[in-house]
């Protein structure tokens, strides 16, 4: 996997314990490439083998690899860790161990899926029930309400709302940012209701942005009646993230860089001490790097996730040892003298974490690296910095992709579809480094492409979970399954998720977030019904206007927006709003921002 062109490779082991490796390619090029590493490696004991670095083939390069694309030099590199995974296997086997026990994954094809391994017993979302479907595109259309929803919710709500989407075209899966967009063009379309299927926050913004848009009638309400949290967002709600920002605002200049999966309240509070720009997984380091290139001595505050933090800063270490060109392919105005005098105006916030994206730690990584480290890797940019730096490192390959959900999403299509363009049978393997959730779209996409391809592409998805946090199926469940095998659902054998968080564990998680599991189909089915005629019954679903005040007097939903705005701004021109700038510049020597005194 990895390679522009078709790559065969055989590995065993000699009587004298030495690695015999052999190669072939479709391409006369990557032929000679992997006729190279023959000649360097067939015959040699298997730690020579397991020792070779992918950056000692750096050297190397200057021979043989100058003009070439990097697909090409990614080739080489992909062919050496094959050679190196099958000579671990090969240790082991003459070792007498016992082969490692694999992460559980779903093998996605034209005609269905096949469950490896057990994770949860849940696979109503591959076919889900008809009158449900029914029942909620009704409920929907008579009553115009619209549904937003993210990626990370119970893959049976999602399937109900994927399959409903064909009826009804006012539901929508995706990150948190695109949620409150789309809530906005759903009202302007006529739906008199928003729904939204995803934490407290997302319901917040969602109110506060159709407040903005002129929208102020449209209802918008929450999947409970309690409260659905998040543990990143909490973090930012804690006094001590208040006091990082109030040391922010000490620095001038200073720009608070926050993460969008934050309360308004923590946007809004910021703001008034430190100009402040929300952000994205997918858009925070072009944001940060344009912000230092607009204001000289610049300091840029992030928070609240540690683990992004960390990435973002581990990221910019590494750029500052690229080439002037390589660093200007990620922003043009940047060299190398600039990103290492931006280094020590980069700060980030020390105690905030995903309780899920948490999970991806040593265990984990660990066992990626034996066991996996020839498949593709996908990785959210909040995971913790060992599993980032090995995303990194596969992106380099062409091997990853580390960024949002949708990057994720994006990531894997592209390279099945690439897959399908080669026209050649093949299959892929992609670890999942995210919410569980997340495999409902992944299926949805990648079952529509398959379905137009002449070849046969199969495509794993794997999860990384621990021993530990594994549900078993029941004796008598098979462990194959294709949609049209699905009958009695509780022979089914399984589907990534434990229902409600549960079996999760803390040596390597079961990347399933129970905040997130609290939307239920039944509390969808429910707010819709009782609309209009109860909608008193609905008092605690409803995501109300924030009508408190920050401490100098103004709405919180107003001063929180404007975080926002500025982060859209940014989105449409590439560039920080002069408004945001001119606040940066000229502070108030309260501690408020110009605009705001």
């Amino acid at each position: 996997m990895g390679c522009t062109a078709q790559v065969w490779l055989e590995a065993r082991m000699d009587a004298d314990g030495n690695m015999r490796l052999k190669a072939d390619s479709d391409s006369e090029i990557t032929k000679g490439f992997c006729s190279c590493l023959i000649w360097v490696l067939d015959g040699a004991e298997p730690e020579e083998v397991l020792n070779l670095k992918t950056e000692d083939l750096g050297a190397w390069s200057v021979v043989g690899l100058q003009g070439r694309s990097n697909s090409r030099v990614n080739t080489w590199h992909n062919v050496l860790i094959g050679m190196q995974k099958r000579t671990k296997d090969l240790v082991a086997e003459r070792e007498g161990k016992p082969p490692g026990e694999p992460f559980p994954s779903l093998v996605i094809t034209a005609d269905g899926i096949h469950a490896k391994g057990s994770y949860a017993e849940a696979a109503r979302f591959l076919l889900p029930d008809e009158l449900k479907i029914q029942e909620l595109v009704n409920v929907l259309r008579e009553k115009r309400i619209g549904v937003v929803a993210h990626f990370y919710m119970d893959p049976e709500v999602q399937g109900v709302l994927t399959a409903a989407q064909k009826h009804w075209p006012h539901i929508h899966i995706s990150d948190s940012l695109v949620m409150a967009d789309t809530a906005v063009k759903m009202a302007n379309a006529g739906c008199q209701y928003i729904t939204v299927l995803g934490v407290d926050f997302m319901a917040e913004n969602v109110r506060a942005i159709l407040d903005q848009a002129g929208f102020s009638e449209v209802g918008v309400y929450r999947m409970s009646s309690e409260r659905i949290g998040c543990s990143l967002a909490d973090a930012a709600s804690n006094p001590a993230y208040m006091d990082y920002i109030e040391a922010a605002s000490m620095a001038s200049p200073s720009l608070h860089v926050v993460y969008i999966n934050t309360s308004l309240e923590t946007k809004a509070n910021a703001h008034e001490l430190v100009p402040t720009i929300t952000c994205t997984s997918s858009n925070v380091v072009q944001t940060i790097l344009q912000a230092f290139a607009q204001v000289p001595g610049l300091n840029v505050w992030y928070g609240p996730d540690t683990y992004m933090g960390t990435n973002i800063v581990e990221l910019f270490q590494q750029m500052a040892v690229m080439t002037d060109d390589e660093i200007a392919e990620i922003h043009p105005e940047h060299n190398q003298d600039t990103i290492r005098s931006l280094l020590p105006r980069m700060h980030y916030y020390q105690d905030g974490t995903c309780m899920v994206h948490h999970l991806f730690g040593h265990e984990v990584v660990e066992k990626i690296k034996e066991m996996y480290c020839d498949a593709f890797l996908t990785a959210h940019f909040e995971v913790p910095g060992e599993m980032f730096s090995l995303t990194m490192e596969a992106k380099k390959r062409g091997m990853g992709v580390v960024g949002s959900t949708q990057n994720m999403l994006d990531f894997i299509t592209d390279r099945v579809q690439e897959a399908l363009d080669r026209n050649v049978n093949d299959h892929l393997q992609f670890i999942l480094g995210t919410e569980s959730g997340m495999v409902t779209s992944i299926v949805a996409a990648v079952r529509g492409l398959l379905r137009s391809g002449r070849v046969k592409v199969n495509v794993e998805i794997v999860f990384p979970v621990s021993s530990d946090s594994v549900t078993r199926t029941s004796s008598g469940s098979s462990n194959g399954l294709s949609s049209g095998e699905v009958g009695n659902f509780m022979e089914v054998p399984i589907i990534p998720g434990v229902a409600t968080g549960e079996g999760c564990s803390i040596h390597g998680g079961c990347a399933s977030c129970p905040y997130m599991k609290m939307n239920s189909l039944n509390s969808l089915l429910k707010v819709c019904h009782h609309l209009p005629e109860q909608k008193h019954d609905l008092l605690a679903y409803e995501a109300a206007r924030l009508n408190l005040q920050t401490r100098h007097g103004k709405l919180i939903a107003d001063v929180g927006c404007e975080p926002i705005l500025h982060m859209r701004h940014f989105q449409a021109t590439k560039s920080l709003p002069e408004k945001l700038i001119y606040q940066i510049l000229h502070p108030c020597g309260n501690g408020k921002s110009t605009a705001f005194s």
